[in-house]
């Protein structure tokens, strides 16, 4: 089973470790491309329409630009520490199997293309809906080395990928993409919305409990049995496994 999961805007700053190895992080065919980011980066960095470019809000805007222009000299830290924020406190990494979970779970990233928990990067502040110059959307300018770098045909998918970050690579069969829903009752029906907030929460207690349980389905029907033996509400509704949330 392969978990992919979306980064975190909100990031740990406490890197402790040596300086950025392009040349150790996992997925070594994207290396071209993370190093034509990184320039990319760094020039947008210099330029006074900066903020702009890179959709920071004001109040945080210094702080990621002085992250993103010290990328090759900052201290780095692994991704297993690196993000935070809801999916991330739900998932729980500390509570894990270090080797289970640094096997199982891949990290996608504007900045460094697709990480697992053990690679080391510094903090950094670049979303993959970003249009980057001179390379443009970065979800677009990634794709064709993501296409050739991932090849994950050796089990089920289980895809917890934002829009931006699932629209970079397309998981091969069998994959299963988790939706988030909140079921009410109005005027005596049943109806349903989607949500934001509770969608990362869940998603993330849901990776959180398959490895935990050291679950291992192979198919979506078994991957159904496993997320509702651990409590929780689904329903497998085409290539989707749907998670009910109720009041």
């Amino acid at each position: 089973m392969h978990i992919l999961l979306p980064p975190s805007e909100k990031k740990a700053t406490d890197g402790d470790g040596p300086p950025l190895d392009l040349a150790s992080l996992s997925f070594p065919g994207l290396t071209p491309v993370r190093k034509r980011v990184l320039a990319g980066l760094a020039r947008v960095c210099r330029r006074k329409d900066a903020p702009s470019i890179l959709g920071l809000p004001p109040g945080q805007t210094e702080e990621a630009l002085a992250r993103n222009r010290a990328l090759r000299e900052a201290p780095t830290l692994p991704v297993a520490r690196l993000y935070t924020g809801v999916l991330y406190d739900n998932l729980d990494l500390s509570d894990l199997d270090a080797a289970a979970a640094a096997e199982q779970v891949i990290v996608f990233s504007g900045l460094w293309g697709a990480l697992r928990l053990t690679d080391r990067v510094p903090p950094y502040r670049l979303a993959m809906a970003v249009s980057l110059p001179p390379a443009g959307r970065l979800g677009t300018f990634w794709r064709p080395a993501m296409r050739e770098a991932l090849r994950l045909d050796d089990g089920l998918i289980v895809d917890m990928r934002s829009g931006p970050y699932a629209s970079v690579w397309k998981a091969p069969q069998p994959a299963v993409a988790v939706r988030v829903f909140r079921e009410r009752l109005v005027g005596g029906a049943p109806k349903r919305s989607v949500v934001s907030h509770m969608a990362k929460a869940t998603r993330g207690k849901i990776a959180h409990d398959l490895l935990k349980a050291g679950a291992a389905p192979r198919t979506p029907d078994e991957l159904l049995k496993a997320v509702a033996g651990l409590g929780h509400t689904v329903e497998l509704n085409g290539p989707n496994l749907d998670v009910i949330l109720h009041d």
